[in-house]
């Protein structure tokens, strides 16, 4: 009886994380990945189609195939590579100056990322007014660049640039901060053993001792980046203030879910969308631990 009390003590710990992995991710995954097959307006009960649900997405659905798809992969792969790169090397910057410099460039760096999305699209909703109060626009025409206002989050040609400003500008969140601990916490040993083999400089630094030595914290930042960047769709909606976005030039895959989830009550279809949704998740994750997990 001694014995399998122990054996059921590790398990009396991870209960409470267990339950909720269950209710919070397994069940609503499994129950999207159901509901992907069926069609169900959230009145009736849901009716099974089977594949049609992806075969319209593929076939029929020409926003999905024409904006949504192509917008959301140039999306991800300029926020994600790019907040990615971005958050790697103002980590390593801020690993050369001192601690108390190094603390508050931290705090400036990472405050942004704990904003709300709506209170930060109300601070950019400002900046990019399409009026003479906008400051972007006042700036432009005291300056002479402009004669009139431009609609910047009403315009095609340029909402898409400034949901891709304003992203970047949110992103330097936990993952930044493990790049950031993953820098100070190399032995200065390993540097001083490396410019004894031949290394010349600051970048042959970086890439043969400081990207190697902490490739956790490398690791940890890609996966973060991929999931914020796809989680990140909702701001051109905020920004434009219209779901579908302008012209659909600001429509991602997170947009086109809410449009036929909780728009037009097409709660099937949407869990269609969903379920592709997790699938790039997992490839562009799946190619992160390629390039960082630990090949043993």
């Amino acid at each position: 009886m001694k014995s399998r009390r122990l054996n059921l003590t590790p398990w009396g710990f991870l209960s409470p994380y267990l339950l909720l992995f269950l209710c919070f991710i397994v069940i609503p995954v499994v129950s999207a990945i159901a509901l992907s097959f069926t069609y169900f307006n959230a009145i009736e009960a849901p009716t099974f189609t089977g594949l049609s649900n992806y075969v319209n997405l593929i076939t029929q659905d020409q926003v999905f195939m024409q904006y949504v798809l192509p917008n959301t992969l140039t999306f991800a792969l300029i926020v994600g590579p790019g907040g990615y790169i971005l958050s790697f090397f103002l980590a390593w910057s801020l690993a050369q100056v001192t601690k108390k410099m190094r603390t508050v460039l931290a705090l400036i760096i990472y405050s942004p990322s704990m904003t709300s999305g709506i209170a930060m699209a109300v601070v950019w909703t400002i900046i990019f007014s399409g009026d003479e109060a906008g400051y972007l626009n006042s700036l432009l025409i005291r300056m002479g660049v402009i004669l009139e206002p431009i609609q910047w989050l009403q315009s095609p040609q340029y909402l898409m640039i400034i949901m891709i400003a304003v992203t970047l500008w949110g992103s330097m969140g936990v993952g930044f901060l493990a790049m950031l601990s993953g820098v100070l916490n190399i032995d200065n040993e390993i540097y001083e053993a490396g410019y004894i083999d031949g290394i010349k400089n600051r970048f042959q630094e970086i890439i043969y001792i400081t990207i190697p030595s902490m490739k956790p914290q490398m690791l940890f930042g890609a996966v973060m980046a991929v999931v914020n960047t796809f989680q990140a769709g909702a701001i051109g909606v905020q920004l434009s203030g219209a779901n579908p976005t302008p012209q659909y030039a600001g429509q991602l895959m997170v947009n086109h879910i809410d449009d036929y989830g909780f728009i037009r009550y097409e709660m099937g279809y949407a869990a269609a969308i969903s379920v592709v949704l997790l699938l790039l998740v997992y490839v562009f994750s799946k190619v992160a631990w390629r390039l960082f997990g630990d090949k043993d």
